[in-house]
């Protein structure tokens, strides 16, 4: 496995791509939009160059969200693509469980596909969660899906790059990546406020925190992504949050560095926690 570095655009470096396409190349996997919520507008190339040294494009499905109803991977040039449904069709990121989706492939893939369907193959309630939410949109209304998701993630994006630190400051799709605040608060004798802090402050308002530390990128990487469902009344709210908290860094970053203050727990051990878990099995499975 190797990466393919990211150009100063956020986008696959197409020169860095070339050298790598010998006669020992499977494929190349990708999300479009890539995870910094930026359409890959190289991937016709991309795909041109992939397929002529003999391999495949595999789709990672996790954002195709602001493309529902608008592009086809397999448009792009993509052969093979499985779709997250935790993020396109309402269904909790892995369910509970397993994590499900359907797989598909190009026509010349098809003779490879396994025809077996049991019970090991995918999650069943997060498929039926995901048809039911589809129905319930309907063959229009689910067309609007990405179109929201992808306003939305613009409307919060540029309401709040005066107060954190926007790295690509273009267009986004339906997620944007800050890295940081702008002004942290930091000076001499006082630490500034970091990522985590953030996110920690933000359960004191009732948000859970977004994704955070990632993509690798930026070393204080936000990643904001709003689904198609949040009505404007919810975004003005995060909004007014995060400039709230972002002002309240720049004052006194101890009140972050002390968050959350209102909840039953505030700062456990993560590292701890993580290398030391304390599991429990549920004995009885009521269904």
């Amino acid at each position: 496995m190797v990466v393919v570095k990211s150009n100063a655009n956020g986008l696959v470096d197409v020169e860095d791509l070339k050298p790598l396409l010998d006669d020992t190349i499977a494929g190349i996997m990708m999300t479009n939009p890539n995870t910094l919520g930026l359409f890959e507008k190289d991937i016709k190339e991309i795909a041109q160059l992939v397929h002529a040294a003999g391999g495949l494009l595999y789709y990672d499905g996790a954002n195709m969200n602001p493309l529902i109803g608008t592009v086809r991977p397999g448009d792009m040039g993509f052969d093979v693509m499985h779709l997250n449904l935790h993020k396109s069709f309402s269904t909790p990121h892995g369910g509970g469980g397993p994590g499900s989706g359907p797989v598909g492939v190009c026509e010349k893939l098809v003779p490879f596909l396994g025809l077996n369907v049991s019970g090991f193959n995918g999650n069943f309630g997060v498929i039926m969660r995901a048809y039911a939410y589809i129905l319930m949109l309907g063959r229009e209304n689910v067309k609007l899906c990405g179109k929201l998701a992808t306003l939305g993630a613009n409307y919060i994006k540029e309401s709040l790059k005066d107060c954190y630190k926007l790295p690509i400051p273009t267009v986004c799709k339906h997620e944007f990546v800050f890295d940081g605040l702008i002004n942290d608060g930091a000076r001499e004798g006082k630490e500034g406020a970091a990522t985590l802090d953030v996110a920690k402050r933000l359960l004191d308002f009732g948000f859970h925190a977004p994704t955070i530390y990632f993509p690798l990128l930026f070393h204080q990487a936000i990643m904001i992504e709003p689904t198609e469902t949040e009505s404007k009344e919810t975004l003005d709210e995060f909004i007014e949050v995060m400039r709230k908290i972002a002002a309240e860094a720049a004052q006194d970053p101890d009140i972050l560095h002390g968050a959350p203050h209102n909840t039953p727990i505030s700062r456990p051990d993560e590292t701890t926690a993580a290398r030391n878990p304390i599991l429990k099995i549920q004995d009885e499975c009521v269904c």
